[in-house]
């Protein structure tokens, strides 16, 4: 994949208009169910507070340095993930960082989707109130009877996929940044909302004990793959969306400044999902390591106890479904992309072979609880698998790939001057600093969890 001279302005290469734009779309990459579905349920099947201190911790150290790296690459680059790659490193394989991210987005819209689709399956079940209960057996009904029926799994997913591959049609400032300016906002003040309600929750203190006091002994080299593979996942990182993204920035955009508030922000929203969700598990006496469905199972819990429950769960899963569309927007833009630069295709033909491809792979994991089951690729189902190659494999094997040519490819001179816009910001302790840890410190955590936990 050499690079090509002379590349003719695409439609992807269009910005954002506005430097918030810029944030709230890369917050919106970073926020989505990960923060709501996927944390407060991996949280719960690790320990609770000390899986949510490893986490914070994998954060800071390592996903920080990685998603700086990732955006100081994409804005020098000013293409998709792989042609970014080819800018800043041409005629040499360093290009295959991006095509494993582009990998890797792929994989994992093909079951995010799905789990979207659950999510818009929800606004309908709290409408007619077939799922709103206090009773856990009642609850877990509804979303068995949901993932097991087959025709209504494939359903979903497309929806999901249609409804954001329109978005994506637009474009870059009149579909992405326009859609996540509007949406980000609103599931906070939502989260706020149903937080403040499951601590009202008689026994829900036990919830909160369970989420900020840590319990050591559940700790285990997987337990921080799983926290190193959640902060990936979460931030978006190698998998192709920051680089992509950042291709957008304007020239004067202030990449650590925007950086570190994206983290912040994502952590402060992951902490609020726990509180929303973890004294409600408590209160109602469910099990805090049902997994994935942990969402789906508990929340409708916390709207049945209060009044115009179903009203305010309907808006929550609307709520929740804008949340998830902020990443799958992000992730759909790396394959979109993608096609455009590196095969010509048109915007609209870019987006319509993502959306046939991601159904087309998505369908066994949409399947796994129903027609594909008993289908299993060592050991896991296509959902499992999809999410264990992604988020523990491409994910982590990226972020060391990423920092190893930041820190010995590029060099120091170099990271300072993108992350500076030439000079004309004062952060070179700060760049200095982050620098060190991309070339001495994050590549040998990010191989040693990677390896002990496989292990």
């Amino acid at each position: 994949m050499a690079e090509k001279t002379k590349v003719p302005p695409r439609p992807s290469a269009k910005r954002f208009a506005t430097h918030i734009g810029v944030l709230v779309a890369t917050l919106g990459s970073a926020v989505g169910l990960g923060n709501i579905w996927k944390f407060p349920s991996l949280a719960g099947a690790n320990g609770g507070a000390a899986f949510m201190f490893i986490y914070l911790l994998c954060t800071l150290v390592i996903g920080l340095p990685v998603l700086l790296a990732e955006l100081s690459i994409g804005r020098e680059g000013r293409g998709d993930a792989v042609r970014s790659l080819q800018r800043v490193a041409p005629g040499t394989f360093w290009w295959i960082i991006g095509a494993s991210g582009v990998l890797a987005a792929f994989l994992i819209m093909s079951f995010y989707a799905e789990v979207s689709g659950w999510v818009l399956a929800y606004i309908v079940k709290a409408i007619g109130g077939t799922a709103l209960s206090t009773d856990s057996a009642v609850t877990s009904e509804a979303f068995t009877s949901l993932v097991t029926n087959p025709w209504l799994s494939l359903l979903v997913q497309w929806a999901v996929l249609a409804v954001t591959g329109a978005i994506i049609m637009l474009g870059v400032s009149k579909g992405i940044e326009a859609t996540t300016k509007r949406l980000m906002p609103l599931l906070l003040i939502m989260l706020v909302i149903v937080g403040v309600r499951s601590l009202t929750l008689p026994g829900g203190g036990e919830g909160l004990a369970f989420l900020f006091r840590p319990d050591w002994s559940k700790v285990t080299f997987s337990t921080v793959l799983t926290a190193l593979g959640l902060a990936f996942f979460k931030l978006s990182l190698g998998m192709g969306c920051m680089m992509t993204y950042a291709a957008y920035y304007p020239d004067d955009q202030d990449i650590p400044k925007t950086g570190t508030r994206v983290v912040l922000s994502d952590l402060t929203i992951s902490i609020l999902a726990g509180v929303a969700i973890f004294p409600a598990v408590f209160a109602f006496g469910f099990e805090p390591s049902v997994g994935p469905g942990l969402l789906f199972i508990t929340i409708p819990a916390v709207f049945a106890s209060m009044p115009f429950g179903g009203f305010f769960m309907a808006i929550f899963f609307v709520l929740t479904f804008f949340a998830a569309t902020g990443a799958i927007l992000s992730l759909l833009e790396v394959i979109t992309a993608f096609l455009e630069n590196q095969f010509n295709f048109d915007r609209i033909k870019a987006t319509l072979a993502t959306l046939f491809g991601l159904a087309l792979f998505g369908a066994p994991a949409a399947l796994s609880s129903s027609l594909t089951a008993e289908v299993k690729l060592f050991g896991k189902n296509f959902f499992d698998l999809y999410d264990f190659v992604s988020s523990n494999l491409l994910l982590p094997i990226g972020g060391i790939l990423i920092a190893v040519f930041v820190g010995w490819v590029w060099k120091k001179a170099k990271f300072q001057d993108v992350l500076s816009n030439r000079g004309s910001l004062d952060n070179l302790g700060m760049t200095g600093t982050i620098f060190n840890l991309l070339k001495f410190v994050t590549p040998v955590l990010i191989l040693v969890v990677l390896v002990s936990g496989l292990v």
